[in-house]
């Protein structure tokens, strides 16, 4: 009875074997180029990935809906911009502060004044290291990594490096940087900002803390396409990333959980156009637009700015400020810049639109110098978001006073 019993259970093992070999043959099959890749990378340790055919050579770019001078004049947008030029000190440069001035005064920026470094002298700090080490000192660790399959950008709290994942990448896309830029690496060798695009793509996880950038540098660079691999070959789309940008609770993210919303925004307003979202998607992104705008309505404090507690909605606090000023700065300048390129259902009212612009403009303008400075990267957004409120950019607006 036993041996009968081996040998019905090595025949069951044997089908069971058979069936699964069956299987991952037929799968194989279907897959050969893929698969092929996996075993030749799991064979070699060498991990490889085809470049993805990006279908343009500048970024796309998402144009201002308004030109509302009854809520933004000339007058307050020439100072709030005097106030947020990129008046730095040439000497340890804030990757940070560079990368937020090069989005929103673009790469072909210029000034009169020497001590404001033009749109190019941005550009040439991020993607030169020789420019990055004249600011900083050779023994400071590089901003860029040079690797086998592109160009990373070194990422964290510190003072020399990009404070967030994809940040440097979706600020120069933003900024107008084509694709063939050379980008000087420390080992001397030549790339481009294609490689820095390329190795992002191949790298994101989708459960990484922040896909902000990422999602928006890809949405700037991709459509029409709608998915692709990553170098794992898991399969990632323009639906995947917005649904990730939407889950968890509002505050989720960085600046107040601002930069999400002004990614699901851009992914919006290029589906209109493009396609790249199912129609599921663009319903999951429209209800939750507007459950933004119900909780802002509710959260407005009187004299017209939002803090932290914006996603409590008229559950909100609002007898006193609880945030220090550059979080209230945050949340006012930040969700005006989304409304700038978002369609009017998404908007709070017009009357809580020109109080919080009066109250941003009023803050940015009495702010002394060295207190921007030290506060720039959030400012640099009320340039941003009161420029599109006039169609316009900060430079084209600029040089048109200079």
């Amino acid at each position: 009875m036993n041996r009968h019993f081996r040998q019905t259970n090595w025949k069951l093992l044997a089908c069971v074997q058979i069936v699964a070999l069956a299987a991952f043959g037929g799968a194989f099959a279907r897959n050969i180029p893929e698969n092929t890749r996996r075993l030749n990378e799991l064979r070699t340790g060498d991990l490889s990935y085809p470049n993805l055919n990006v279908p343009r050579e500048k970024a796309l770019k998402i144009s201002p809906l308004y030109d509302r001078p009854d809520l933004v004049s000339d007058s307050d947008l020439t100072a709030v911009l005097k106030q947020v030029r990129p008046k730095f000190p040439r000497q340890k440069l804030k990757p940070n502060h560079v990368e937020h001035a090069l989005r929103i005064w673009g790469v072909d920026a210029t000034f009169k004044d020497p001590d404001v470094l033009s749109g190019q002298e941005l550009k040439e700090f991020l993607l030169n290291h020789g420019k990055y080490l004249a600011s900083w000192t050779p023994e400071m660790a590089p901003l860029l990594i040079d690797e086998a399959e592109g160009v990373a950008v070194r990422w964290g709290s510190e003072e020399c490096a990009s404070v967030h994942h994809d940040h440097l990448l979706a600020c120069l896309s933003e900024a107008g940087v084509p694709l063939n830029e050379p980008v000087y690496t420390p080992s001397r060798r030549i790339r481009t900002l294609n490689d820095v695009l390329q190795l992002s793509i191949r790298d994101l996880q989708l459960d990484e803390r922040e896909t902000e950038w990422s999602a928006l540098a890809y949405a700037l660079w991709l459509p029409p396409l709608k998915e692709w691999h990553n170098r794992e070959g898991r399969n990632l789309s323009f639906d995947l990333l917005a649904k990730r940008l939407i889950r968890g609770e509002e505050l989720s993210g960085v600046c107040l959980g601002t930069h999400r919303i002004y990614t699901l925004v851009v992914l919006w307003r290029l589906d209109e156009e493009y396609g790249i979202l199912t129609p599921e998607t663009r319903g999951l992104i429209r209800d939750h637009l507007l459950k933004i705008r119900e909780k802002l309505i509710g959260s407005q404090y009187a004299d017209g700015h939002w803090e932290s507690n914006w996603p409590q909605g008229t559950q909100a606090d609002r007898s006193r400020p609880h945030d220090e000023l550059y979080k209230q700065v945050i949340g006012t300048g930040h969700h005006l810049e989304w409304m700038g390129i978002a369609p009017r259902e998404f908007h709070v009212p017009d009357e809580q639109i020109a109080k919080a612009m009066q109250w941003v403009i009023k803050t940015t303008i009495e702010q002394p110098e060295e207190k921007l400075l030290e506060r720039y990267t959030f400012f640099s957004h009320v340039g941003g978001a009161l420029s599109l409120w006039r169609n316009t950019t900060p430079s084209e607006f600029w040089s048109s006073r200079e």
